[in-house]
């Protein structure tokens, strides 16, 4: 078959396995989010917030299963946790994980990181938490700007480019964000969270750049990690 079907295959085999994480992450955090508050994603904000965030990810059967797990009173118990490691390069790197052995999920977050070079370390300076809204816009960063203001979001920035806009609030913001853009016939999100943003960020090549994607790659295919923030421009 050649070494282009070899290719294809480890291509695909790389898609499955981080579809594979997304499902699980979506599975874990959604699950939690229910079983925290009621599963109900009108009456629990953390809930609706993991199934905005996972619905463009992952099939509905995912985020419906991991509803009715919680429904069902399942047993699991996740446990979160922060990490802050110097990656390669001069790079910083947030790991925020979810785990079932939180032992087992800082040493395989601390695995990684060594394996390219890196080290745990306090970086969460270089970074503020914040929420974020990209959607297609058709009016100007100006009435947007305005529409924000007069429903009394907590803004931070509004920015238009290419016909996407990029809303930037405050971290208690985010739902009254959505609610005053639902209102304004905004529904459908490119991207909506609460976020770690870097405060700078920098412009990696050649093998540093190669040695960060795969670092970033093996954080995402870990069972135990749930997000990671970092300052790259990618």
């Amino acid at each position: 078959m050649g070494r282009h079907f070899e290719v294809r295959a480890a291509s695909m085999a790389a898609t499955a396995k981080k579809k594979s994480a997304i499902y699980m992450r979506a599975s874990k955090e959604i699950y939690m989010a229910a079983k925290r508050g009621v599963p109900d994603p009108n009456s629990n904000l953390a809930l609706r917030a993991a199934i905005d965030k996972y619905r463009k990810q992952c099939p509905k059967d995912v985020i419906d299963r991991a509803i009715k797990k919680a429904q069902g009173g399942g047993s699991e118990n996740y446990i979160e946790g922060r990490y802050e490691a110097y990656g390669p390069a001069g790079s910083y790197l947030i790991i925020d994980t979810l785990s079932d052995n939180s032992n087992r999920a800082l040493v395989n977050v601390r695995t990684i990181i060594t394996r390219k070079g890196g080290h745990l370390g306090d970086v969460s300076y270089n970074f503020e938490q914040v929420g974020i809204l990209d959607f297609k816009y058709e009016g100007t960063a100006e009435s947007l700007e305005e529409i924000l203001i007069l429903g009394d979001v907590d803004l931070r920035e509004v920015t238009l480019e290419d016909g996407v806009a990029e809303v930037v609030v405050e971290p208690g913001a985010f739902e009254k964000a959505k609610e005053v853009l639902a209102k304004n016939g905004v529904n459908d999100y490119e991207f909506a969270e609460v976020t770690m943003r870097a405060n700078d960020e920098i412009t990696l090549d050649g093998e540093d750049l190669t040695k960060f994607k795969e670092l970033v790659d093996m954080l995402d295919e870990c069972e135990d990690v749930q997000n990671v923030y970092h300052n790259v421009n990618l």
